[in-house]
């Protein structure tokens, strides 16, 4: 295993402790209601927990990546819908406004994003793109020293309860992906219209909502386009994997108990070598997933390349945590089926895992490309 530092280690306790007193006695309910769970939220905020990736100087507590990789996974093991909210507003949702807004910005939305106070959402799917960002419709320009925005953005998280938007558009349909760049929308900007929520199978207390945006008043945030992406990308994967551990073992933790308590033929389950087994191959699955998850936090947290890494952890990682909820549902078996149980809800939000920071398809050729140096 990737060896925590002490501090590490005690912060992993602390959100433990955290989650199992505060978010894992909730989870079923914040699913069940579909709330977002404002309360937590907030309380996540107060914690200090979304400045965790940010220098002190602008509010954070300047942690290195792999204590947030930590939070990512621990909040995952109580409710990923928790854990994806969290994930957003520390990272995506807050990123190029602290890499690039002006003293303003980081004054009136980030300060308080990182405290909880508000929320931050990033804008990067459409209707028609998602995987291929070259396809990217929304348009961006500029008159008179100032930019408007125009177009629809997709699969929103957060984005019915958000404050503030970073979005991504093109400025020049003709350069494909260089003609890509970011721009800091305010839910108050005249012609953005926040859409219906999505009702989704999975992470039913978040609030995944589509964008419409007609002539919006927006503020770039940097030159670089999907350069500053691509920097994203590594972390947002390995953050992806990190989550696909929480949920994993909270799902193997589930079979094993249920396991040891149901009685069939006179014994306990857990001795039947076919469920031992399938609880087995999960274990060793998981801990190869945590790995790979945590030796690609290191490398990002010491500044070195890291794409290749973070793109297998993340394709193990989060195939791996599909394969644990699906063994705890046929543990479970009838009971697997039951929304009363756990199990349910654990096979319902791994499946978002396998789209967030990437598809396992395009995974697979990133890999390739960098397997046959293309």
């Amino acid at each position: 295993m990737i060896e925590l530092t002490p501090e590490e280690s005690e912060f992993r306790a602390t959100v433990a402790r955290f989650v199992d007193r505060e978010i894992a006695p909730v989870a079923a309910a914040l699913d069940e209601r579909g709330e977002f769970p404002r309360d937590l939220f907030r309380r996540i905020g107060e914690l200090g927990w979304f400045g965790l990736r940010y220098p002190e100087s602008a509010g954070g507590s300047g942690a290195g990546f792999v204590t947030y990789l930590v939070l990512a996974e621990e909040l995952a093991r109580g409710s990923m819908s928790v854990a994806a909210s969290t994930a957003m507003q520390a990272m995506m949702g807050t990123d190029f406004v602290f890499r690039y807004g002006t003293p303003d910005h980081h004054a009136r939305l980030l300060t308080p994003a990182l405290r909880g106070e508000k929320i931050g959402a990033f804008c990067l799917s459409e209707p028609d793109a998602g995987s291929d960002l070259a396809r990217i419709s929304t348009a961006a320009r500029e008159s008179g020293g100032a930019w408007r925005v125009s177009g629809r953005k997709m699969w929103v998280t957060n984005g019915t309860v958000a404050d503030f938007y970073t979005v991504a558009a093109t400025t020049d349909r003709a350069q494909g992906l260089k003609g890509l760049r970011f721009f800091l929308v305010e839910r108050d900007a005249p012609g953005l219209r926040v859409g219906r929520r999505i009702q989704t199978v999975g992470l039913r207390a978040g609030e995944v909502t589509d964008l419409a945006l007609e002539e919006c008043p927006a503020v770039p945030l940097g030159q670089g386009g999907v350069a500053d992406l691509g920097k994203m990308l590594d972390q947002v994967r390995t953050m992806t994997g990190a989550l696909s551990l929480g949920l994993g073992r909270a799902a193997l933790d589930e079979a094993a108990r249920y396991a040891k308590q149901r009685v069939c033929f006179e014994k306990p389950v857990a001795k039947f070598q076919a469920i031992r087994h399938m609880l087995a191959q999960s274990a060793a699955d998981l801990e190869a997933s945590r790995l790979l998850v945590y030796q690609a936090g290191r490398r990002i947290e010491r500044g070195l390349k890291c794409g290749r890494e973070a793109a297998i952890a993340k394709l193990l990682a989060s195939e791996t945590a599909n394969r644990i909820a699906d063994a705890a549902t046929r543990v479970l078996a009838g009971y697997g089926f039951a929304m009363e149980y756990p199990a349910q809800r654990f096979f319902r939000d791994a499946r978002f895992l396998l789209i967030g920071g990437g598809t396992s398809e395009i995974l697979r050729d990133v890999i390739a490309r960098d397997v046959l140096e293309e």
